[in-house]
């Protein structure tokens, strides 16, 4: 079984001070640490696990600048076989449908029998490119799995819905799906592993292979804020008392009484 999965590297930002830098489109990345995207470990891991079960290849893709390329090697260290970077410094501003298209321009001339994508990237949240990407190569898909198995060239898929239900569906491969948290318990990379995938090579597909006039841009950043405090919590503390003086005096002063 011949296997794609496309990979992100996303900045680390859930204990780390965001901000925004002074073009108003992007945050301040100089202090931050990066790594893989979280859904996209799984569904490196599901590709690697289906590997193990049918034979075949994984190929890792990822849409990046040179930074990604660690990030890469760390696939390669889990169990792709081999790793092809698109150049993004290539191109300009990237949304999530010339990002599939850009996936797509790499994909198509590839054989494959399943592609992966994670569910949703923590950076940006678009939850678009899978989807798109499937529908760009002409291929069914399905999203936000928690669970697959392959038997004779059928997929068959439990998908997470709302309010806690599962979808049970049967896809016919070539396929795409996006993997979602959970699935299974992504491997740690062996040194020995990581020393190998350093002194693999990594493909370039650049502008000189993708024609930018074949891209269609939908949508542009405008501007980038922190949401404004439209609620506080305030916990007082102290004697009764005192709770009760201070409380008195906050109801007070926003005309309450």
């Amino acid at each position: 079984m011949d296997i794609i999965v496309c990979i992100k590297r996303v900045p680390q930002t859930a204990e780390a001070k965001v901000e925004i830098e002074s073009s108003g489109k992007d945050i301040v990345k100089d202090r931050l640490t990066f790594d893989m995207n979280e859904s996209d470990m799984y569904a490196l891991e599901e590709a690697v696990l289906l590997k193990e079960k049918f034979g075949g290849t994984i190929i890792a893709i990822s849409l990046s600048c040179s930074d990604a390329e660690d990030t890469l090697r760390i696939a390669l260290a889990k169990g792709a076989d081999t790793a092809i970077r698109i150049k993004a410094e290539d191109f300009d501003e990237l949304d999530g449908y010339k990002t599939a298209q850009l996936l797509s321009a790499v994909i198509k001339d590839i054989h494959f029998d399943v592609i992966f994508t994670g569910c949703i990237a923590t950076d940006d949240a678009y939850s678009q490119i899978g989807a798109t990407l499937a529908e760009l190569l002409g291929i069914p898909h399905a999203t936000l799995l928690t669970n697959i198995e392959v038997i004779d060239s059928i997929s068959h898929v439990h998908r997470e819905l709302e309010g806690g239900l599962q979808e049970h569906i049967e896809i016919s491969i070539p396929a795409l799906f996006t993997i979602q948290t959970g699935i299974n318990v992504p491997r740690y990379a062996s040194l020995i592993a990581i020393r190998r995938a350093a002194g693999k090579e990594i493909k370039l597909v650049g502008q000189n292979e993708i024609s930018k006039d074949q891209l269609l841009l939908n949508t542009q950043i405008e501007e980038l804020f922190i949401p404004p405090v439209a609620k506080q919590v305030k916990i007082i503390t102290g004697s009764p008392g005192e709770v009760s003086k201070e409380l008195a005096g906050i109801i007070r002063e926003k005309g309450l009484i």
